[in-house]
């Protein structure tokens, strides 16, 4: 597909961009409404492709549940694996800006079979909850108070922590917006064990002396709004003597890991980067 397509749809789901104003532009450059039409389900996927691992899947047990947060009552999908012994570490899985959608709860289903007890948060709890509307969702986002939703977060970590079958020891893995929350999280919230990113916008350098976490980050080449910062933050850690480890992933785009979205989604970059994701949480969660 053409790479200008794959920008003008990260520019729609990163911005205020109306879908009117999406659809004309796609139109131009794909040659005509039929074209564009065609592209659609290239490019926004769909639910029905999400769930790599099925909600019934027997092997997981799976619960809708809910903590106290720093903006009230907070819902989430929990998931470890149904035949699992004694204590495993937590995740807190934290969802790109269309909200806790069922990609995401597959991703903690994934997680959940890799040995660790996930809970993946719905950000938008204080505003009724993720709707079936992506961009709805993404203009709720935009909403939120940003020091509350790390409250939030830093309370699931907290909660996370304190459940009976997990060992005392919660890290994070974030997606796009998630991704650059689980940096703010690791400036701000010294309660998480390890965090993971995955092509989020890097926090404030300013803040990278606070940070106690290790973090295991994971970038796309042609990404260029978010890589584009990678160095200069890989450079502050550096400095700063904190445990790290970066990945840029080569001719691949912003959502890579994202497999209900076809367009951008890369198998041989997911699988390699949920590997390294999943080694790494095991070597300092346990």
């Amino acid at each position: 597909m053409d790479q200008r397509i794959i920008d003008l749809y990260n520019d729609y789901v990163h911005s205020a961009m109306s879908r009117r104003a999406f659809l004309a532009r796609l139109a131009v450059l794909a040659g005509g409404a039929a074209a564009a039409a065609a592209l659609l389900p290239l490019l926004e996927g769909g639910d029905a492709q999400a769930a790599v691992i099925d909600p019934e899947d027997g092997r997981i047990a799976g619960a809708r549940v809910s903590f106290p947060g720093a903006s009230g009552p907070v819902k989430a999908y929990a998931a470890r694996a149904a035949a699992a012994q004694g204590l495993l570490p937590g995740v807190v899985v934290i969802h790109e800006n269309r909200g806790l959608t069922p990609h995401i709860e597959d991703i903690a289903r994934r997680l959940a079979l890799a040995g660790f007890h996930a809970l993946a948060v719905d950000a938008l709890s204080p505003l009724g909850g993720t709707p079936a509307d992506r961009d709805a969702a993404r203009d709720m986002i935009g909403a939120l108070d940003p020091a509350t939703t790390l409250g939030d977060y830093a309370a699931a970590l907290d909660w996370l922590k304190g459940q009976a079958g997990v060992n005392g020891k919660a890290g994070a893995v974030g997606f796009c917006w998630g991704g650059a929350m689980v940096g703010r999280l690791a400036v701000s919230a010294p309660q998480m064990d390890a965090g993971v990113v995955f092509y989020g916008a890097q926090p404030p350098e300013a803040g990278v002396a606070k940070i106690t976490a290790p973090l295991l980050l994971h970038y796309a080449a042609l990404d260029a709004r978010i890589t584009g910062g990678a160095a200069a933050f890989a450079a502050a850690l550096a400095r700063e003597d904190k445990t790290f480890a970066m990945h840029v992933y080569d001719n691949v785009n912003h959502a890579f890991n994202n497999d209900a979205r076809p367009a951008r989604f890369d198998a041989g970059a997911a699988d390699l980067a949920m590997g390294r994701t999943v080694a790494f949480l095991h070597a300092h969660l346990g």
